[in-house]
């Protein structure tokens, strides 16, 4: 089995909260991250196919089809974007980079036309990063309320 990696950068902004939740309780929880005007990083997102080379091409996936793949179907998507406002599949979800690399997993895992998808590795800075491997996850989605982060 051979492992070809795509790396890719975006910025996005976030605010980590659950809405269920009392102001004290996000606020114990996640602390300077339930900032409710959000707060950004600039992530690194590795994106890893395993496979078999292909005895034609040598190729386990074209990693410039990878890497169209990968532009298109999320970072167009996330990229200078808020990821609680702004990106339609994260509605309701809190952007956590845990549930931020399984959402990315079932919009990649399907679309790649050659390999299987075997990681999802997301940086949120440079000490913290999240590695998903695609085992099942349920991720709870939260009924959208925005009104607690109105812009005056």
């Amino acid at each position: 089995m051979v492992y070809v990696t795509r790396k890719c950068h975006f910025s996005a902004s976030h605010r980590l909260y659950n809405p269920e939740f009392s102001n004290e309780k996000n606020d114990a929880i996640f602390d300077k991250c339930n900032n409710p005007r959000g707060h950004g990083h600039n992530y690194v997102l590795e994106v890893t196919v395993a496979g078999q080379p292909d005895p034609e091409t040598g190729y386990v996936i074209d990693l410039k089809k990878l890497r169209d793949i990968v532009e298109e179907h999320v970072i167009e998507k996330v990229d200078h974007k808020h990821l609680n406002y702004d990106v339609d599949f994260l509605q309701g979800i809190i952007p956590t980079a845990e549930n931020l690399a399984v959402m990315f997993w079932q919009i990649l895992a399907s679309r790649l036309p050659s390999g299987q998808l075997h990681s999802i590795k997301l940086f949120e800075s440079d000490n913290n990063f999240v590695e998903y491997f695609g085992a099942p996850v349920t991720l709870r989605r939260f009924a959208v309320r925005h009104e607690e982060a109105e812009f005056v």
